[in-house]
């Protein structure tokens, strides 16, 4: 280990032994910068060399944060630190300018790798809380992203995500969103083993949207209150999405209702849907209460994707499916082939015969 590094995490570890008291004198460890109320984030991390360590101290902080060095972490003192949009109009093509709170942002020919968000909260931005392109190994954990337009918290183009321990609520469209890219259509990304765990989510349009991904987990996450709770989207490009695990998760009442847009029906009371999927395993989920009256609505369903790909060699099992309407588990993909459901306690089944007790 570098001797540089050991200097930062000694800094790091003695401030967290004394508590926020003490971050400041962090200002003092090389690799170390410390924003107070009035300060810029943005000043900082433009000061920051690739593997420094940003601490934003209590406070509301109007501005958007660009991060394009690898290796940055950016920290708050949890829910005390707050990121909103900023007064004045930002410079047009800017993470602002955007409608974004913190972006992380690479190239197709240069990611930005290791960067760290952690312990804050980004809130009311017209587009996303956090946005990440073109990245590699970005953790965020112990964010509060909510009442954003768009995304809570988003990345496409990207691998090895982690992103833990987070409450998204309230935002327009996803608390978490992973997908291949949102401006070309083309085949899933292989996101290298990209992992969504131990998330609160609530409130927001869909808990968890992967869309045009592979290889990724979605496991131990509490999401209610939602239009719908796991949202797997596929469509008719190779490589197909698929070839992830969503395990784990409590999946309860996500009864909001959401009107239908260009893309997507209406949708209320769904569990997990698969639309598009392959070789994706469902397994040791609770998916309870989820209650609508849409094409998409029930526990865990299985349906074909706006442009009519199929799902192929899914695995449904040990999953506790109850109390959903119009049922627990359903179907509704006719044509597709190979999908197993198997030792699933459940109350009804579209076609019936599906449920193990």
């Amino acid at each position: 280990m570098r001797k540089r590094h050991i200097t930062c995490l000694a800094g790091a570890t003695i401030a967290t032994a004394l508590g926020l008291a003490a971050v400041p004198s962090a200002a003092s460890v090389p690799g170390h910068h410390v924003v107070r109320p009035g300060d810029s984030i943005q000043r900082a991390v433009d000061a920051a060399n690739a593997g420094d360590t940003v601490f934003v101290m209590p406070g509301v902080y109007r501005e958007s944060v660009l991060i394009t060095k690898p290796g940055l972490t950016l920290r708050g003192t949890g829910g005390q630190t707050v990121i909103m949009p900023p007064a004045t109009q930002a410079k047009a093509g800017s993470c602002a300018a955007d409608g974004n709170g913190i972006c992380v942002v690479g190239t197709e020919s240069r990611t930005v790798d290791d960067v760290t968000i952690r312990s804050l909260a980004v809130s009311g931005f017209t587009g996303n809380g956090v946005w990440a392109s073109w990245t590699d190994g970005l953790t965020v954990t112990g964010v509060t992203a909510s009442g954003n337009g768009t995304w809570g918290i988003a990345q496409e183009r990207s691998t090895r995500g982690d992103f833990r321990g987070n409450t998204a609520t309230g935002n327009g469209d996803a608390g978490i969103f992973v997908a291949n890219s949102v401006t070309e259509e083309g085949g899933a990304t292989d996101t290298r083993g990209t992992r969504i765990g131990q998330n609160v989510l609530d409130g927001n349009r869909i808990g968890v949207t992967a869309r045009r991904v592979r290889n990724l987990v979605i496991d131990d996450n509490d999401i209610t209150g939602n239009c719908s709770g796991v949202f797997v989207v596929g469509d008719e490009s190779k490589p197909a999405a698929g070839a992830m695990t969503v395990s784990g998760n409590r999946i309860l009442k996500n009864n909001k209702f959401c009107p239908a847009t260009p893309r997507l029906t209406a949708i209320q009371g769904s569990g997990i849907v698969l639309t598009g999927s392959e070789k994706t395993v469902v397994r040791s989920n609770v998916v309870r209460g989820n209650v609508g009256t849409t094409p998409l609505s029930g526990g865990i369903l299985l349906f074909k994707s706006f442009v009519g790909a199929l799902n192929s060699d899914n695995t449904i099992s040990g999953n506790l499916v109850r109390d959903n309407q119009p049922a627990d588990l359903a179907d509704r993909d006719d044509s597709g082939t190979g999908n197993t459901f198997v030792s699933n306690e459940c109350g009804t089944s579209v076609p019936a015969g599906m449920c193990a007790g």
